[in-house]
């Protein structure tokens, strides 16, 4: 929304205390998922794609190319991330790793390095091909929304990222862009 211009507030749902689960939280999105976006007329979206497609018709910079071929490869990315990486990796699944399944943590994080490196290979590969400045050629799109938390993630779960320069590279870049920097986790509202 900060790509986009659009003014928002940030609601925080603490998945570490299950507040996804609360009666408050499953009439916002019974999936007890985040992210959910309550539209100015009250509507309520969910799914991040479902989200990014709808403000990406909004009036501001444009979030998918115009060129039919070219929104196909950054849905490819966004959706490599958004299917191949994040589902595998979110915390409901290491909780489910761990409590159902008696996981360890070094299986755990086998589990999510195995799943996250997987798709940043084929990732890698999409971006090398087809990227610029950005992933997709010179302008931010929906895979670099979609690439920037999976980064900060893996990082966080001690991934080695060395074999993926151009995802680094592009991360790196949007980083510096102001309307990263400001939803990023570490400066939450």
């Amino acid at each position: 929304m900060g790509l986009k211009g659009i003014a928002y507030a940030t609601k925080t749902v603490n998945f570490r205390e299950d507040a996804q689960h609360s009666e408050e939280y499953q009439t916002v999105n019974p999936a007890g998922l985040v992210p959910a976006l309550e539209t100015p007329d009250g509507q309520l979206l969910t799914q991040s794609l479902a989200i990014i497609g709808y403000l990406d018709r909004i009036d501001g910079p444009r979030l998918y190319p115009e060129q039919p071929f070219s929104r196909a490869v950054v849905d490819s990315m966004a959706l490599t991330i958004a299917c191949d990486i994040h589902p595998l990796n979110n915390l409901r699944v290491l909780k489910y790793l761990e409590h159902d399944l008696s996981c360890d943590e070094d299986a755990r994080m086998r589990w999510y390095a195995e799943w996250v490196t997987r798709g940043f290979s084929a990732l890698e590969k999409l971006v090398q091909k087809y990227g610029g400045q950005y992933c997709f050629e010179d302008e931010i799109s929906t895979a670099d929304i979609c690439l920037i938390p999976q980064v900060y993630n893996a990082s966080r779960f001690d991934v080695p990222l060395e074999k993926f320069p151009a995802l680094l590279d592009r991360a790196e870049r949007l980083k510096a862009v102001p309307s990263f920097q400001n939803a990023h986790p570490e400066f939450a509202r």
